[in-house]
């Protein structure tokens, strides 16, 4: 026990560390091919865009910039997501709508302690986000895993699931799904399949918590668009960041849902940072009115496609016949299954030791299965160091 245990609440047993920000530490400074973080390639981000908008708005609107600000934020941001979320479809909202947070993490934070209580019914997708499933284990709700399949989340098992539910007379609470370019599974759900997981949260009355924090990576064809673009009846919170289209040095993060639901952040947040740093947000804002985020993605796509591209026939060339993986359409993440007898927990000693870093699966399951699985970056690692790290790893796991 340590010396200051027995003066810690009993909620700090719950949390748990990041697996991600663990192996980032280990990998720092040292010569070490990592495809363990979720980082943008630096190339992308639009930095003298972000410089001269920087001396526009001190020039400006110091005064508002370096000042405390409104909790759901600057009604230039707030204004200008509602633009930006129609690009993903969503229609018909109004500032009163968004909510503006510290990455789309302090959303999530921020929604799980206000939906969640204990033993609650709650749907996550097998593998997910590894650090919701972190948030959400610390609500310590009924956990229900629907498989993701080679074509997203598989819904037949949520709806017999949901049966089964109803003929034990229990009632789901919340589904947390990644719709668009699935991290980590990398899998995007059809827009027939969308409309479907609306009805089934009409039918069963839940909550739908989309996190759409790749829905404008999609490089393969177009992007669907997103499940709020289709709610008609309020039941969809969409979470989105800055940190993959702008930079994720800024922390910024939004929420669109009703108006009942952003009253209830908003009284949480306030006791939680007050607001978000009102100077980013100002920077933001110009960013979108300006068009630089929107001119920009088509530069960020092509280079994650190409990007993928390498890792993937990499893995065609140097993996073992016995592994799979998923063939994403967009983000940043390829998911990898070994042989059911690899444990890659155990393997990622031997993998930093031979120079090359990836997330192990298994903390992308609620209930920490996945043992044979791995997450793979391909957006920070140039080619070179991609098609060296898959090599590397290849002839580890054929050992």
């Amino acid at each position: 026990m340590s010396k200051w245990e027995r003066f810690l609440s009993r909620e700090t047993s719950l949390l748990k560390t990041s697996e991600i920000r663990d192996l980032l530490k280990l990998t720092e400074g040292k010569n070490v091919i990592s495809l363990a973080g979720g980082l943008p390639d630096p190339s992308t981000f639009p930095s003298e865009d972000i410089k001269n908008i920087t001396d526009y708005v001190l020039q400006n609107f110091s005064s508002r910039a370096l000042q405390y600000s409104a909790t759901a934020g600057i009604p230039e941001l707030r204004e200008s997501l509602v633009n930006l979320s129609n690009k993903r479809g969503i229609m018909n909202i109004n500032n009163e709508n968004i909510f503006v947070t510290v990455g789309s993490q302090e959303a999530l934070f921020i929604l799980f302690n206000i939906l969640v209580d204990p033993k609650d019914h709650v749907f996550v997708e097998m593998p997910s986000y590894l650090a919701a499933l972190n948030i959400l284990r610390s609500r310590t709700p009924t956990f229900h895993g629907i498989p993701v399949t080679d074509s997203g989340t598989d819904l037949d098992s949520l709806e017999q699931q949901l049966k089964r539910m109803k003929e034990e007379n229990q009632k789901p609470k919340l589904l947390y799904i990644i719709p668009t370019a699935q991290n980590p599974g990398g899998t995007t759900l059809t827009l027939d399949d969308r409309k479907r997981v609306l009805e089934l949260a009409s039918e069963y009355d839940f909550l739908i918590l989309e996190d759409d924090a790749y829905g404008f990576l999609v490089f393969d064809g177009e992007a669907p668009p997103a499940i709020k673009a289709l709610d008609k009846e309020g039941r969809v919170i969409y979470t989105g960041t800055f940190s993959k289209i702008l930079a994720p040095g800024m922390r910024l993060g939004w929420i669109v849902a009703d108006q009942e639901i952003i009253n209830e952040v908003e009284l949480f947040k306030q006791n939680v940072d007050l607001h978000t740093p009102s100077f980013t947000q100002f920077i933001a804002a110009e960013a979108i009115k300006r068009n630089v985020i929107q001119n920009n993605l088509p530069k960020i796509r092509s280079l994650y496609k190409e990007k993928r591209d390498v890792m993937l026939k990499a893995m065609e060339d140097y993996f073992p016949k016995t592994a799979k993986w998923s063939k994403p359409v967009g983000g940043m993440f390829v998911f990898a299954w070994a042989s059911e007898k690899i444990d890659t927990l155990q393997l990622l000693s031997k993998a930093l030791n031979s120079g090359v870093a990836y997330v192990p699966g298994s903390s992308f399951f609620y209930d920490y299965s996945g043992r044979n699985t791995m997450r793979l970056n391909f957006s920070f690692p140039n080619r070179e160091q991609l098609e060296r790290g898959i090599k590397i790893l290849g002839q580890l796991i054929k050992e």
